[in-house]
């Protein structure tokens, strides 16, 4: 028989799947062809099964499902560093908000997003939630740099440089919905900024156009025991269960921090499905409190991790939030088996897929999925002697590890190299923002 032409074939010391659960195969070979994966062989016999315009021998490097940032701010790289130290609301409401009004604009938002974008494709990142401004430039830019994004249309109450209303917001995120409908790369989220910045007939509007167009909800919520008791004086209840009443408590709904959370909260959870996504870096970093990680995921309820914008965490290094994650999850729960290192793999993989509904898709090295994947490579100092290789991806790697990733089966990142950024106009794209926004920043 003659071999099979295809795309892509990458062999590799190490694969991990992520499904099956808690397996590492050894001396195995992905093939790929058309954008997705058709199978996972071991390496002679994929030799002769087929003939590959491509092919890659990764030695000493694991291949595993590129992982999920399943939240963020992408654009907001630009202020790293810009107003550390603080708590959130201060953080926010006298630093934050303060320079976007100065600054924000389009070009702001694609060059913030570009620089964002390479720092995620070389750490690991192929598929990441964004919730800011711009919309239509982010989606843009996204598509020049190949990367798979769920785009969450940002709604507040008080007007930005962006828009004047809560109104005026939804108006441009249905559009953004309507114009990238049925994009293989691209979903369109509804993000209300949280239940304090949004009104309940803004938040009401939401839920009905989430239901009717099954679009997905990303929200800030139960950040920090300050939202708790704002909310109870307000409104008589918590955010959560204010959220449940306008009907925006759906199987689609992200909610994010969750770290002010009690038993009847997850019970609230479980009985609609929602998702939860866990940013413990940027938590700790505004002390907002403790996402008690091992009882949700105890519970039933999908947790995915996101690193939060570059503003409070500051890298989107989402392997070094795998760590942070793990250490925690055992320290929260006083139990140092209370999550594994192939469960926080998952989080960063398959449950990121799930809470952004793209599970069919990503998040697994399977026979069908598209390929969405990285190489990480296992040889440093560091990470010897090596016996248990998942626990070395969590709790030895970092970032720079990553030499390939491909989504859709297409390059992005080669022997650390990006192919569709341009990292010195990045730098010196950075610097030039530095320079306009700092002289600013310390009058």
């Amino acid at each position: 028989m003659q071999p099979t032409k295809i795309d892509l074939l990458i062999n590799c010391e190490w694969i991990i799947p992520i499904v099956p659960k808690d397996r590492v195969w050894q001396n195995c070979a992905v093939a790929i062809d058309a954008e997705k994966i058709i199978g996972i062989f071991p390496q002679a016999e994929a030799a002769k099964r087929f003939s590959a315009h491509k092919v890659y021998h990764l030695d000493n490097h694991v291949l595993m499902p590129g992982l999920v940032n399943a939240h963020g701010h992408a654009a907001m790289t630009l202020l790293r560093g810009y107003a550390d130290d603080l708590p959130l609301r201060p953080w926010l409401e006298d630093h934050i908000w303060p320079a976007e009004t100065l600054h924000l604009s389009e070009k702001f938002v694609r060059d913030g997003t570009k620089i964002a974008m390479a720092e995620m494709i070389a750490s690991g990142t192929t598929c990441f939630a964004d919730m800011y401004f711009f919309h239509e430039a982010i989606a843009e830019e996204v598509r020049s740099a190949g990367m798979r994004s769920q785009i969450g249309f940002t709604v507040l109450d008080f007007p930005t440089p962006y828009g004047k209303d809560a109104d005026d917001y939804i108006h441009k995120g249905l559009a953004l919905h309507d114009k990238y409908s049925g994009q293989s790369l691209i979903k369109v989220a509804c993000a209300p900024h949280a239940p304090y910045s949004v009104s309940d007939p803004a938040m009401q509007v939401i839920s009905t156009y989430a239901n009717e167009l099954d679009m997905p909800v990303h929200i800030h919520c139960h950040e920090t025991a300050e939202e708790i008791t704002e909310s109870i004086t307000s409104y008589g209840c918590r955010p959560l269960e204010r959220l449940r009443n306008l009907g925006l408590l759906l199987p689609q709904t992200q909610l994010v921090h969750m770290t002010q959370t009690d038993a009847s909260d997850i019970t609230m959870l479980q009985d609609h499905n929602c998702h939860v996504v866990h940013c413990p870096q940027s938590n700790m970093k505004l002390a907002s409190g403790f996402c008690p990680v091992g009882e949700l995921l105890d519970a039933g309820v999908n947790v995915a991790l996101g690193t939060d914008g570059a503003a409070s965490n500051n890298d989107l290094d989402l392997f070094a939030e795998l760590k942070t994650t793990a250490l925690l999850t055992k320290a929260v729960a006083g139990d140092a088996a209370a999550l594994n290192a192939h469960a926080a793999l998952r989080m960063a993989t398959i449950n990121g897929a799930k809470a952004l509904g793209w599970d069919d898709q990503i998040g697994t090295l399977e026979e069908g999925k598209s390929a969405d994947m990285i190489a990480v490579e296992i040889n440093s100092i560091a990470q010897q002697p090596l016996y248990n290789l998942a626990s070395q991806l969590v709790y030895t790697n970092s970032g720079s590890q990553v030499t390939h990733s491909w989504v859709a089966g297409k390059p992005l990142l080669e022997n650390r190299a990006l192919s569709t950024l341009n990292k010195g106009e990045l730098i010196q794209s950075a610097s030039d923002w530095r320079n306009s926004i700092q002289p600013k920043a310390m009058d």
